[in-house]
C-alpha cells in the first residue's frame, strides 16, 4: 500500500511539472494602474523574455486590465476580463482564477477594473524574489527579482509621478524596477498598453497606447524612447487638425513640437509641407519641401505621384515651385 501512495505521488508530482513546463517562462516584472483623472488604465511590463507583452499584458477599455505571469497561465488574461464583464470584482476573478488552476502555486495575477479596483496573487513557489502590492488605483508584482525592493520601489515611482499622463506614470514605475536591480536574470522585452476607462465604441480609438519591443538589449530605454515618437506624432496630428480648422498659430506651435521631439524626421517634415500648401501656405512650405528632397529625393518623386491621387492638391504652377526648390 505504502509503495502505491509513494508511486502515486511521485506520479502526480511529475505530471504537475510536465503541465508546468508548458506554461510560456515569463518571470518578469508589471503594473496594472487607472488615472484617477482622466479614467485611463493600462497595464506595463518588462521581462527577460522574448516577446513578453502578448503573453503578460491584457487589456479592454471599459473593462479593465490584467497581468498574468511567473509560469504564465495565458488564459488568466482573456478570462479575467470576461469575469470582470460578468460582474465579478477584480478580487472575485482573482480568487476564481486561481482556486480553479491545479498549479496555483507558480502563478503571479494582477487585475484591475475601471473604478480602480485592484486586486493581485502571488503563488507560493514563485521564484524568489517574488511580491505584489496592490492598493486603489494600481498594484504592481514581480518575481525571480534580484532584489525583494522592487515592487516598493515601483509603488513609490508610480505615486510620485501623479500629473503626468498614465504611459509616463507606467514607465516610471519599470525604470524604478529596473534601478532596484530588476529581474536577476537581466532583461530583454517590454510593453507599454493605455486604453480609454470608457470606451467609446472604436476599438481603434480606444487604444490610446500600444507599444512593444520584442527583444532588446535595453528594452525599456527603446521602449520609452517609442513612446516619446508615439507623442511627437500626436503633436503632429493635432497640427493637421488645426491647419484643417484654418489655425495656423496652433498647428505651427504642435509641428513645432513635434520636431523638438523628434528632430531631423524627414516624414514629418515632408507631410507637414504638404498640409501648409494644400492649405494656401506654399511660402511656408518651400523650405521645408527643400530640406526634405535634399535629404532624400526620393520624396521629390513622391510628390509627383500625390498630386494624381489628391493628397497634394496644389495647381500646376504650384507644383512646379515645389519640384525646383532643388535642381
Amino acid at each position: 500500500m505504502k509503495k502505491i501512495i509513494l508511486w502515486l505521488t511521485i506520479m502526480l508530482s511529475i505530471s504537475a511539472q510536465i503541465n508546468i513546463n508548458k506554461d510560456p517562462f515569463a518571470h518578469t516584472y508589471s503594473i496594472v494602474a487607472r488615472d484617477d483623472e482622466t479614467g485611463d488604465i493600462g497595464v506595463a511590463v518588462q521581462s527577460h523574455w522574448f516577446s513578453v507583452g502578448p503573453v503578460v499584458a491584457w487589456g479592454e477599455a471599459g473593462v479593465g486590465v490584467v497581468a498574468t505571469q511567473s509560469f504564465v497561465n495565458v488564459s488568466f488574461g482573456i478570462r479575467g476580463l470576461e469575469l470582470l464583464k460578468e460582474g465579478f470584482t477584480p478580487e472575485e476573478a482573482v480568487k476564481k482564477l486561481i482556486e480553479d488552476d491545479e498549479a496555483r502555486d507558480f502563478r503571479q495575477l494582477a487585475i484591475l477594473d475601471v473604478e480602480g479596483n485592484s486586486y493581485s496573487y502571488t503563488g507560493s513557489k514563485c521564484v524568489e524574489f517574488a511580491s505584489n502590492i496592490f492598493s486603489q488605483n494600481y498594484s504592481v508584482q514581480a518575481n525571480m527579482m534580484l532584489n525583494s525592493t522592487v515592487p516598493k520601489a515601483m509603488e513609490d515611482a508610480f505615486n510620485k509621478s501623479k500629473g503626468l499622463p498614465l504611459a509616463e506614470r507606467l514607465m516610471s514605475a519599470l525604470e524604478a524596477a529596473e534601478n532596484e536591480g530588476g529581474d536577476i536574470r537581466g532583461k530583454q522585452s517590454a510593453s507599454l498598453l493605455v486604453l480609454r476607462g470608457k470606451s467609446i465604441g472604436k476599438t481603434w480609438e480606444d487604444r490610446l497606447v500600444d507599444l512593444r519591443v520584442d527583444d532588446h538589449k535595453n528594452p525599456l530605454e527603446e521602449l520609452k524612447r517609442l513612446l516619446k515618437v508615439h507623442r511627437a506624432y500626436e503633436h503632429m496630428n493635432n497640427g493637421d487638425l488645426a491647419v484643417e480648422k484654418n489655425d495656423m498659430e496652433s498647428a505651427l506651435k504642435e509641428y513645432s513640437l513635434a520636431e523638438e521631439m523628434f528632430p531631423g524626421n524627414e516624414e514629418m517634415l515632408y507631410w507637414r509641407a504638404v498640409t501648409l500648401a494644400n492649405n494656401g501656405h506654399l511660402d511656408d512650405a518651400l523650405p521645408l519641401f527643400k530640406s526634405v528632397f535634399e535629404k532624400n529625393m526620393n520624396w521629390h518623386e513622391m510628390t509627383k505621384r500625390i498630386v494624381k491621387n489628391g493628397l497634394l492638391t496644389v495647381d500646376e504652377k504650384s507644383l512646379n515651385k515645389i519640384l525646383e526648390v532643388v535642381k
